[in-house]
């Protein structure tokens, strides 16, 4: 769940990049292969978010980002899982 990890956040050295993936438990019923599909935090989102942050911070390219987004079929512009 993000709030569990969000208490490291203040913990974090400044000028470090921390990046929370999570449900927050919104109680949704399904296939965990689904869910976790339908929030954004499987095995693709997971490596698109790192290399998105690895991009903020110029260690990768950002047509790493694309490529990835592109590769694994994530539709970027779709709705925010918490409205959805």
């Amino acid at each position: 769940m993000k709030a569990y990890a969000e208490q490291i956040r203040s913990f974090i050295p400044k000028g470090r990049t921390f990046k929370v993936l999570g449900t927050d438990g919104f109680g949704r019923s399904d296939f965990r292969s689904k869910l976790r599909e339908h929030f954004e935090i499987n095995r693709h989102y997971i490596v698109v978010a790192a290399l998105k942050a690895l991009s903020e911070e110029g260690t990768v390219p950002v047509a790493k980002v694309a490529e990835a987004i592109k590769k694994y079929g994530i539709q970027a512009d779709k709705i925010n899982p918490l409205y959805a």
